[in-house]
């Protein structure tokens, strides 16, 4: 008869556990707050085609998505606000996020996340590179409203 109580009582708690981490999940959503110039950026449906590349280096990212060029020129903090090593340890979060999200095209939609990237932390991508890839992480998740990493996608 103990070991049935106790059974209980476990079971009890860890209900209880998860019922407060299901909540405390709930309770931290938040709605980004978009802005009309950034709604603007997101209605635009010619397409821009902008390519990611650094003098330096001899690597590239080319993204074809309408809007991002305007939302990058006209939303994005400037070059500079952030630190290279800032932008290097986002992207490699957001893209192995993302990359798990392109292997998995039945619990996400295959027409978001269509190709993997190939980001290796142990390459110096350059600042260029890195800014222009963390300022489309979050373009695309503030656009099509994802959560690619465990913090809100603020500009």
């Amino acid at each position: 008869m103990v070991k049935r109580k106790q059974a209980v009582l476990t079971l009890g708690v860890l209900a209880f556990v998860v019922g407060i981490a299901l909540s405390a999940c709930q309770g931290s959503k938040q709605s980004l707050n978009i802005s009309d110039e950034e709604k603007v950026a997101f209605g635009q449906t010619v397409g821009d085609t902008i390519t990611i590349a650094s003098d330096s280096t001899e690597y590239e990212i080319i993204i074809i998505e309408p809007g991002f060029n305007f939302w990058l020129n006209s939303i994005a903090r400037p070059r500079g606000f952030y630190s290279q090593s800032f932008l290097e340890n986002r992207n490699l979060v957001l893209v192995t996020n993302w990359n798990q999200r392109v292997l998995a095209p039945v619990r996400f939609d295959p027409s978001l996340y269509e190709l993997q990237i190939n980001y290796d932390p142990g390459i110096d991508y350059g600042y260029e590179v890195n800014y222009k890839l963390y300022y489309y992480f979050i373009y695309f998740q503030r656009k099509y409203n994802q959560r690619l990493g465990p913090w809100l996608p603020r500009i």
